[in-house]
């Protein structure tokens, strides 16, 4: 079996494709199928790499600029667009605990109250 991890990346030229076994080889267990593959997996090989360096030095742009000799406003762009090609990712403006803890600050809701929603991740609309 190949290790390579951008093998694939490579073989496909970046094509859209679907992958129709999974094999778990510790277990002995075969999957077959439709899969797709994560959305990380789909990313060029070079867009892959950058976003392993990137992961790998906690985010620093500052050690990204070191390790690719490109400037803040290059990584930045190359991270946006990365991201943008990464759409199975929502992050909405406020989570459900702000809510509860800005209800909580105007008096709407007792600490006892706000403690159980945080629980439970409440949120009210």
């Amino acid at each position: 079996m190949k290790k390579d991890w951008a093998y694939l990346t490579r073989l496909t030229g970046g094509k859209p494709i679907t992958v129709e076994r999974v094999t778990i080889d510790e277990e002995d267990v075969a999957i077959d199928g439709k899969f797709d593959l994560p959305p990380l997996a789909r990313l060029k090989a070079e867009d892959q790499v950058f976003v392993a360096v990137f992961v790998k030095s906690h985010g620093s742009i500052k050690q990204m600029e070191k390790q690719f000799g490109i400037s803040y406003p290059t990584v930045k762009g190359r991270l946006n667009r990365i991201a943008d090609q990464l759409d199975f990712v929502e992050v909405e403006a406020t989570t459900a605990a702000d809510d509860v803890l800005e209800r909580l600050d105007r008096g709407e809701i007792s600490v006892d109250e706000a403690i159980e929603a945080i629980k439970k991740g409440e949120r009210h609309e």
